[in-house]
């Protein structure tokens, strides 16, 4: 039986490199099912997965909840088009402004989409009160989508040179410079766009009284404060939305991951002010559908009803307990992270090497940079979980970084 699944992965996996598009190294194996924080490949290996589909996964690996609201919903109405509302797009969006500061919200199926709506809404406000003002300023090391116009938003150095030219009318500074972010703004500013916790960055979050600062100097300005919560919003930080760490309301708030629980779903939020869209300014094929609607409804509510966000907040904080007293064994520094979003540094640029051979042990874990290690489990995590994670952790560490 053992041989014959072997077979099957290796033909898949043949497939594989024969008819998927080359875009990213990926390990030779082919998953097959999930449960909870576990993952299954097809040769019948078991993986913790503190990766979480890079924080998507926010209620595990198909929870009942999302496939019970599937089936229900599929039977009843799929897709109406965006000509039409529907009932559970206006019972979802209502959830959302209800738990939020916002008043009105798109909704869309990718975070880029998400961010892209964003950017047009802030040159659009520019457009019709700001004399035309189009630039937007982004962090450095940010990140905010794969599009042209997100990548070009995006403040990753290795993408300075790639897909030129880029699009126009964005501005990088570095992250908590709140002179340099002065210095930025100019009379061509429409907006600022920054993740509250830079996830791909390597987990930096901003500091409270330099988000504040930014506030006040939108509002002198008249210009937007976006939040990119793509990876931070729907209880990973620990609160709903990562913004209500900071005592600030932004203007306009983009969500995507973890909304839709592995579902491909995102939306845009954005206060009354901002409802500037004119009709056939903004839209897509899949905005609103409802069975996506049922699902991050589904999603949200099961969040909110079994106090989720507060497990985000107890386990967060027991896996930077774990990973502190370690620490000083394998040279693990500047360990960081609000609720379920968390890194740590390694004393060398091997970040590559424990992705790899964690994954050997049955541990999935990231590294957005070299020197870098990310954890983002599913809300629903466990210490039982969390002291197998560190259990693997340790066995690589001791192996790949000298005690």
């Amino acid at each position: 039986m053992v041989s014959e699944l072997k077979l099957d992965t290796e033909r898949l996996l043949q497939e594989a490199k024969k008819s998927i598009l080359y875009t990213a190294n990926r390990p030779n194996l082919v998953m097959e099912k999930g449960q909870g924080v576990y993952l299954w490949d097809t040769d019948g290996n078991k993986y913790l997965d503190f990766i979480g589909g890079w924080a998507v996964t926010s209620l595990g690996h198909c929870p009942e909840v999302i496939t019970r609201v599937l089936a229900q919903q599929s039977v009843k109405l799929i897709n109406a088009s965006p000509a039409f509302y529907n009932v559970p797009m206006i019972e979802f969006a209502k959830l959302l402004t209800d738990n939020s500061c916002f008043d009105k919200v798109f909704f869309a199926s990718t975070g880029a989409e998400a961010n892209e709506g964003a950017i047009k809404l802030a040159r659009k406000y520019g457009a019709k009160y700001l004399n035309g003002a189009y630039e937007i300023i982004t962090a450095i090391d940010s990140f905010h989508g794969r599009t042209l116009a997100t990548m070009s938003a995006t403040g990753k150095q290795k993408w300075e040179n790639l897909f030129e030219p880029k699009v126009q009318g964005f501005k990088h500074v570095p992250q908590n410079d709140v002179t340099a972010m002065q210095n930025a703004v100019s009379d061509n500013t429409c907006a600022i766009m920054l993740e509250p916790v830079q996830g791909e960055g390597g987990v930096f979050e901003l500091d409270k009284a330099y988000i504040q600062s930014l506030r006040k100097l939108c509002n002198e300005n008249n210009i937007l404060l976006i939040v990119d919560e793509v990876q931070t919003g729907i209880g990973r930080t620990g609160k709903l939305f990562a913004y209500e760490h900071y005592d600030v309301e932004p203007d306009v708030m983009t969500l995507a991951k973890g909304i839709g629980g592995g579902y491909p779903l995102a939306a845009l939020l954005c206060k009354e002010k901002f409802d500037v869209f004119e009709a056939g300014d903004q839209g897509g094929t899949y905005s609103g559908q409802p069975l996506g609607m049922a699902v991050g409804m589904a999603v949200v509510n099961e969040i909110i009803d079994k106090n989720l966000i507060e497990n985000a907040v107890k386990q967060g904080a027991y896996i930077l307990q774990q990973l502190t007293s370690i620490a000083s064994r394998f040279q693990l520094t500047n360990i960081r992270g609000k609720g379920l979003l968390i890194a740590f540094d390694l004393p060398t640029e091997k970040g590559g090497e424990v992705v790899s051979e964690c994954q050997k042990r049955g541990l999935l874990v990231n590294s957005p940079r070299p020197a870098y290690i990310r954890l983002m489990p599913p809300l629903t995590v466990t210490s039982r979980e969390i002291d197998e994670m560190i259990a693997k952790l340790s066995e690589v560490l001791a192996e790949v970084v000298s005690e």
